[in-house]
């Protein structure tokens, strides 16, 4: 059986959602992703669509939504994306934080910044589709 993966941020606007379709796009179906926010936004960050579409990997459709029990629940692993998100999560749900560098605190903006940010997150995600495949 596939393993489950849920991404979560704050919005999931763009973190969360750019690490799903990472993993889709890495994984061929092997694993099964998911992304949710703490605090839905209302759109798909546009910057984060155009970069991520750089690597071939897709998340235009995607939509912001708000973390699912069931998801949760059947996840063999949750990844929380940056420090603004605190869900209130089961103690026995594996869960990790992936805190990523934020470039426009040293002044980096636009597409270079999300280019950043993407390729951090995509160095992660690489990982973990390693790692969930170990076994």
């Amino acid at each position: 059986m596939a393993p489950k993966v849920l991404f979560i941020c704050s919005s999931n606007a763009g973190k969360s959602q750019m690490a799903a379709a990472l993993m889709d796009q890495i994984s061929k179906g092997t694993v099964t992703s998911y992304s949710a926010g703490t605090n839905p936004g209302s759109g798909i960050n546009q910057e984060a669509v155009a970069s991520l579409a750089e690597t071939g990997a897709d998340m235009s459709g995607g939509v912001p939504k708000p973390i699912d029990p069931a998801v949760v629940a059947e996840a063999d692993r949750v990844v929380i994306l940056g420090s603004e998100a605190r869900p209130v999560l089961d103690p026995e749900v594996n869960v990790e934080r992936w805190v990523t560098y934020e470039p426009s605190e040293d002044g980096v903006t636009g597409a270079e910044r999300m280019n950043m940010i993407r390729d951090e997150i995509a160095t992660r995600v690489t990982e973990l589709f390693h790692e969930l495949n170990e076994d």
